[in-house]
């Protein structure tokens, strides 16, 4: 996410760090990368002056003639206005009123509007026992109320039962009325995806907001769009009063502009970001911590709050204990991969560490991919007990049998072994070090490979 953005501003600010003070003509030189940085991400021109108009009069003030560091005062100028511009602060859903309380998905065909239905009923329920009712409404696409149906099975949510030829008001009636005599806390309603703004169809989710009077009324839009989200968003808003977007397909946007443009336009905040195809993809929306992922400051709490969604605490202590003993195996080894998978990949949580903005270009050479991964899994699993507690026994015949098991090579395995051995010394160091520290290799010697160089 935001890779193109990020790398452009880095060089823009890397130019201005090392200098003592900073001229009017160096603020000017560095605004000018910023603006080129911006229209390259696809963000709206009107959002773009107003941005480097905000950051020159700041950057220009008596603050940064005051600072040691000018540059980099220069840089917490651009995080504010950056921060500021995606909405300041976090929007939760609101879901203040009497149940059942009505949530309407609006938006163009292909957004990915009905996977965001079960998501965010899954992860209301999840985080807050909240039960749901989901409810197509779209009775133009073929299937989709049974992709609706099929989604709720899958998430174990509860969806409306179709009905063949109803009407999509009749269908909101219907389904206001199951979840207030059935005891929901929710009804989601899937509204019909447009091919494009289709005044008909328009008029007819207004008719729907106007009977189901949805305390959220969410737009979702593709980030991948660009400008096309932004003036989506914008004649939605004109119709049927947006109370919040939903940006999906996050982790393939290189550019992030429709996440700088759509608050800035709208006056619409962003609550939630779909960050990938799996159910369970869905995040709240900060802008502290997106503006400090742009600027490739990495976003700890986010790192932090997905590992704690994973890591089951006992276990963590239970590892931590046996590796001050340094009994770190291959066993522990795919825990530990199986743990990344789940907290959205290796180049899902690159995103998140401080600093590594600055390796991209590493780590592609690297090769780091989620296929490494699987693959890595895979080795490990095609080992006996025996071979996975105590690796030093698995000699030629014991590699072949392994790679033969997993579909995989001899080498693949002995790549592995390699990786681990670094993994499991460095280890070792750590659980000397007690409450000392890391060492700073770790990181490195963690990726597959164990071949990235930081600086």
């Amino acid at each position: 996410m935001f890779e193109n953005l990020t790398s452009r501003l880095g060089n823009a600010f890397d130019r201005l760090k090392g200098r003592g003070a900073l001229s009017e003509s160096d603020i000017d030189e560095a605004l000018r990368e910023v603006r080129v940085a911006l229209l390259e991400a696809d963000v709206a021109l009107p959002v773009v002056k107003n941005f480097i108009a905000q950051v020159r009069e700041g950057a220009k003030g008596k603050e940064v003639v005051k600072s040691t560091t000018p540059g980099q005062m220069v840089v917490k100028i651009v995080n504010d206005h950056l921060v500021e511009t995606l909405g300041s602060n976090n929007v939760p859903l609101d879901l203040a009123a009497t149940p059942p309380v009505a949530l309407l998905l609006a938006g163009l065909q292909g957004s990915g509007k009905t996977t965001t239905c079960a998501k965010i009923a899954r992860d209301l329920f999840n985080r807050e026992k909240k039960k749901a009712l989901m409810a197509s409404i779209d009775v133009y696409r073929p299937a989709a109320q049974e992709q609706l149906a099929t989604l709720g099975r899958e998430t174990s949510i509860a969806t409306l039962p179709i009905i063949t030829g109803e009407k999509p008001l009749d269908i909101t009636k219907r389904a206001l009325e199951t979840a207030a005599r059935e005891g929901f806390d929710l009804v989601l309603l899937d509204s019909a995806g447009r091919g494009h703004i289709d005044d008909a169809l328009m008029d007819e989710l207004a008719a729907v907001v106007e009977l189901a009077v949805p305390k959220e009324t969410l737009l979702v839009a593709d980030a991948m769009t660009g400008q096309d989200a932004v003036r989506v968003a914008q004649s939605f808003h004109d119709k049927i009063t947006l109370t919040g977007i939903v940006l999906t397909r996050i982790d393939g946007d290189a550019r992030g502009g429709a996440a700088l443009s759509m608050r800035a336009v709208t006056g619409c905040p962003i609550k939630l970001l779909g960050t990938g195809e799996k159910l369970d993809a869905l995040e709240a929306f900060h802008p502290d911590r997106i503006a400090s992922r742009i600027l490739g400051m990495g976003d700890v709490v986010g790192l932090v709050e997905k590992a704690t969604e994973v890591i089951d605490q006992k276990k963590a202590e239970q590892l931590a204990r046996k590796i001050q003993k340094g009994g770190f195996d291959l066993e522990d080894f795919a825990t530990q991969l199986a743990q990344i998978s789940k907290m959205g990949g290796m180049n899902s949580l690159m995103g998140l560490i401080p600093g590594v903005a600055k390796v991209k270009k590493q780590i592609k050479e690297a090769n780091l991919d989620e296929s490494l991964v699987k693959h890595q899994q895979a080795i490990i699993a095609s080992m006996t007990p025996a071979e996975r507690r105590r690796p030093e026994i698995l000699k030629a015949s014991r590699k072949k049998r392994v790679a033969a098991g997993s579909g995989t090579t001899v080498a693949d395995v002995n790549r592995l072994l390699k990786q681990f051995k670094g993994i499991s010394q460095a280890m070792k160091r750590m659980g000397k070090m007690g409450d000392k520290g890391i060492p700073t290799d770790l990181l490195r010697q963690s990726m597959p490979g164990g071949s990235l160089k930081f600086p």
